[in-house]
Protein backbone atom coordinates (compact mmCIF):
# COMPACT_ATOMS: atom_id res chain seq x y z
CA UNK A 1 0.00 0.00 0.00
CA UNK A 2 1.78 3.55 -1.07
CA UNK A 3 1.58 6.05 1.03
CA UNK A 4 -1.46 8.77 1.87
CA UNK A 5 -2.15 11.65 -1.23
CA UNK A 6 -3.03 14.54 0.33
CA UNK A 7 -4.84 17.04 -2.62
CA UNK A 8 -6.10 20.32 -1.51
CA UNK A 9 -9.88 21.64 -2.15
CA UNK A 10 -8.69 24.20 -4.71
CA UNK A 11 -8.08 20.69 -7.31
CA UNK A 12 -11.38 19.31 -6.80
CA UNK A 13 -11.95 19.11 -10.65
CA UNK A 14 -15.24 19.97 -12.21
CA UNK A 15 -17.80 17.81 -12.76
CA UNK A 16 -17.94 18.03 -16.84
CA UNK A 17 -14.17 17.43 -16.76
CA UNK A 18 -14.79 14.10 -14.63
CA UNK A 19 -17.89 13.47 -17.02
CA UNK A 20 -15.28 13.46 -19.82
CA UNK A 21 -12.56 11.40 -17.94
CA UNK A 22 -14.89 8.56 -17.46
CA UNK A 23 -15.93 8.69 -20.97
CA UNK A 24 -12.47 8.07 -21.85
CA UNK A 25 -12.23 5.55 -19.20
CA UNK A 26 -15.45 3.49 -21.41
CA UNK A 27 -13.88 3.76 -24.14
CA UNK A 28 -10.94 1.78 -23.19
CA UNK A 29 -12.89 -0.94 -21.33
CA UNK A 30 -14.86 -0.87 -24.52
CA UNK A 31 -11.63 -1.14 -26.58
CA UNK A 32 -10.56 -4.27 -24.08
CA UNK A 33 -13.78 -5.79 -24.71
CA UNK A 34 -14.25 -5.55 -20.83
CA UNK A 35 -16.98 -4.86 -18.38
CA UNK A 36 -16.86 -3.37 -14.87
CA UNK A 37 -18.65 -2.69 -11.91
CA UNK A 38 -18.73 -0.47 -8.45
CA UNK A 39 -19.17 -1.19 -5.19
CA UNK A 40 -19.18 2.27 -2.95
CA UNK A 41 -19.38 3.45 0.82
CA UNK A 42 -18.55 6.59 1.10
CA UNK A 43 -19.04 7.60 -2.82
CA UNK A 44 -23.03 6.64 -2.49
CA UNK A 45 -22.68 5.41 -6.29
CA UNK A 46 -21.06 8.55 -7.54
CA UNK A 47 -18.58 6.28 -9.81
CA UNK A 48 -21.27 4.33 -11.28
CA UNK A 49 -22.90 7.39 -12.32
CA UNK A 50 -19.69 9.30 -13.72
CA UNK A 51 -19.69 6.03 -16.11
CA UNK A 52 -23.23 5.60 -17.11
CA UNK A 53 -23.33 9.72 -17.82
CA UNK A 54 -22.18 8.32 -21.33
CA UNK A 55 -24.78 6.99 -23.69
CA UNK A 56 -23.96 3.04 -24.24
CA UNK A 57 -22.16 2.68 -21.38
CA UNK A 58 -24.20 -0.75 -20.73
CA UNK A 59 -21.55 -2.05 -22.92
CA UNK A 60 -19.02 -1.91 -20.32
CA UNK A 61 -20.45 -1.30 -17.05
CA UNK A 62 -22.16 -4.29 -15.57
CA UNK A 63 -23.71 -2.47 -12.71
CA UNK A 64 -22.50 -1.12 -9.25
CA UNK A 65 -23.61 -1.51 -5.30
CA UNK A 66 -24.15 1.27 -2.93
CA UNK A 67 -23.06 -0.31 0.75
CA UNK A 68 -23.27 1.95 3.03
CA UNK A 69 -23.83 -0.07 6.27
CA UNK A 70 -21.74 -2.93 7.80
CA UNK A 71 -24.49 -5.71 7.03
CA UNK A 72 -25.18 -4.52 3.75
CA UNK A 73 -21.62 -4.89 2.62
CA UNK A 74 -21.63 -8.40 4.31
CA UNK A 75 -24.64 -9.58 2.62
CA UNK A 76 -24.43 -8.11 -0.71
CA UNK A 77 -20.70 -8.01 -1.27
CA UNK A 78 -19.71 -11.06 0.86
CA UNK A 79 -17.27 -8.75 3.48
CA UNK A 80 -15.81 -10.78 6.46
CA UNK A 81 -17.74 -9.70 9.50
CA UNK A 82 -14.72 -10.55 11.39
CA UNK A 83 -12.52 -8.14 8.63
CA UNK A 84 -15.03 -5.41 9.48
CA UNK A 85 -15.47 -5.49 13.25
CA UNK A 86 -11.46 -5.57 14.32
CA UNK A 87 -10.37 -3.40 11.22
CA UNK A 88 -13.31 -1.21 10.33
CA UNK A 89 -15.15 -0.65 7.09
CA UNK A 90 -12.42 1.94 6.80
CA UNK A 91 -9.69 -0.52 5.62
CA UNK A 92 -7.69 -1.76 3.24
CA UNK A 93 -8.67 -5.26 3.61
CA UNK A 94 -12.20 -4.17 3.29
CA UNK A 95 -12.31 -2.38 0.08
CA UNK A 96 -10.20 -5.37 -1.67
CA UNK A 97 -13.17 -7.73 0.03
CA UNK A 98 -15.41 -5.15 -1.48
CA UNK A 99 -13.84 -5.61 -5.49
CA UNK A 100 -13.83 -8.60 -5.23
CA UNK A 101 -16.86 -9.15 -4.16
CA UNK A 102 -18.75 -6.64 -6.55
CA UNK A 103 -16.68 -8.29 -9.43
CA UNK A 104 -18.07 -11.74 -8.67
CA UNK A 105 -21.57 -10.24 -7.94
CA UNK A 106 -21.40 -8.75 -11.56
CA UNK A 107 -19.44 -11.47 -13.37
CA UNK A 108 -17.46 -8.34 -13.76
CA UNK A 109 -13.99 -8.27 -15.68
CA UNK A 110 -12.59 -5.78 -13.11
CA UNK A 111 -14.42 -3.83 -10.40
CA UNK A 112 -13.40 -1.05 -8.06
CA UNK A 113 -14.78 -0.47 -4.61
CA UNK A 114 -14.44 3.19 -2.77
CA UNK A 115 -14.54 3.56 1.41
CA UNK A 116 -13.81 6.36 3.65
CA UNK A 117 -14.77 8.96 5.44
CA UNK A 118 -16.14 11.69 3.50
CA UNK A 119 -17.15 14.29 6.16
CA UNK A 120 -17.16 16.31 7.70
CA UNK A 121 -17.87 14.18 10.96
CA UNK A 122 -16.92 10.22 11.61
CA UNK A 123 -13.43 11.03 11.52
CA UNK A 124 -10.78 9.44 14.07
CA UNK A 125 -7.36 10.21 14.92
CA UNK A 126 -6.37 7.19 13.26
CA UNK A 127 -8.83 7.63 10.00
CA UNK A 128 -9.42 11.68 9.94
CA UNK A 129 -11.76 12.83 7.43
CA UNK A 130 -10.93 12.12 4.24
CA UNK A 131 -9.31 9.08 4.55
CA UNK A 132 -10.08 6.73 1.80
CA UNK A 133 -9.13 3.54 0.53
CA UNK A 134 -9.75 2.16 -3.23
CA UNK A 135 -9.26 -1.46 -4.55
CA UNK A 136 -9.36 -2.56 -8.10
CA UNK A 137 -9.53 -6.39 -8.87
CA UNK A 138 -9.54 -8.13 -11.62
CA UNK A 139 -10.49 -11.52 -13.33
CA UNK A 140 -7.14 -11.90 -14.44
CA UNK A 141 -5.59 -11.76 -10.52
CA UNK A 142 -4.89 -7.76 -11.33
CA UNK A 143 -5.28 -6.15 -7.39
CA UNK A 144 -4.24 -3.02 -6.62
CA UNK A 145 -4.96 -0.67 -3.57
CA UNK A 146 -4.15 2.81 -2.12
CA UNK A 147 -5.42 5.10 0.22
CA UNK A 148 -5.80 8.54 -0.01
CA UNK A 149 -5.78 11.51 2.08
CA UNK A 150 -8.32 13.98 0.91
CA UNK A 151 -8.54 17.45 2.40
CA UNK A 152 -11.82 19.03 0.78
CA UNK A 153 -14.91 19.20 1.96
CA UNK A 154 -17.71 16.42 1.76
CA UNK A 155 -18.92 17.08 -1.25
CA UNK A 156 -14.96 17.46 -2.70
CA UNK A 157 -13.61 14.17 -0.57
CA UNK A 158 -16.53 12.34 -3.28
CA UNK A 159 -15.69 13.67 -6.10
CA UNK A 160 -12.13 13.21 -5.73
CA UNK A 161 -12.48 9.70 -4.52
CA UNK A 162 -14.36 8.97 -7.64
CA UNK A 163 -11.89 10.17 -9.71
CA UNK A 164 -9.16 8.64 -8.27
CA UNK A 165 -11.17 5.49 -8.29
CA UNK A 166 -11.95 6.04 -12.52
CA UNK A 167 -7.27 6.70 -12.56
CA UNK A 168 -7.47 3.35 -10.91
CA UNK A 169 -9.04 1.63 -13.23
CA UNK A 170 -7.38 3.79 -16.20
CA UNK A 171 -4.18 2.44 -14.33
CA UNK A 172 -5.03 -1.18 -15.04
CA UNK A 173 -6.52 -0.90 -18.68
CA UNK A 174 -2.78 0.48 -19.19
CA UNK A 175 -1.19 -2.95 -17.84
CA UNK A 176 -2.94 -4.99 -20.92
CA UNK A 177 -1.64 -5.49 -24.33
CA UNK A 178 -3.94 -3.26 -26.81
Amino acid sequence: MSEPQTVALRLVPAEADVVAYAREVGAALRQHGMVCATAESCTGGLVGHLITETSGSSDYFAGGAIVYSYAAKERVLGVDHDTLTTLGAVSAEVAQQMARGARELYQADVAVSVTGVAGPGGGSAEKPVGTVFIHVSAADGYEAGRRFQWRADRSGNKLLSAVAALQMIAAYLETLPD
